[in-house]
């Protein structure tokens, strides 16, 4: 994950009503997906793990941020729970 990357994740916590972030996320299972979270936090002082709510769940979710790949950050008013998880081929 570049600078950028947790610039974009730490507005997104800081100003939630208006942030969210669009991201791709390779599960244990090795699973692709393109999903829309609202960061919540980093779990430990390393920020090697996440917790973000998932728009698709509707509730909290932790993320290791090893498995994030490219995000952008979006406005949250573009956005309504439940947010569907799109598979990513290939």
């Amino acid at each position: 994950m570049t600078n950028q990357d947790r610039f974009k994740i730490l507005r997104a916590m800081r100003d939630p009503d208006h942030w969210v972030i669009r991201m791709e996320y390779q599960d244990e299972k090795n699973v692709r997906t393109r999903r829309i979270v609202s960061p919540i936090r980093f779990t430990n002082a390393a920020r090697t793990h996440l917790l973000a709510l998932c728009c698709a769940r509707e509730e909290p979710r932790m993320f290791f941020v090893n498995n994030i790949g490219p995000l952008t950050l979006e406005p949250a008013a573009d956005f309504v729970m439940p947010h569907p998880v799109e598979e990513i081929n290939g």
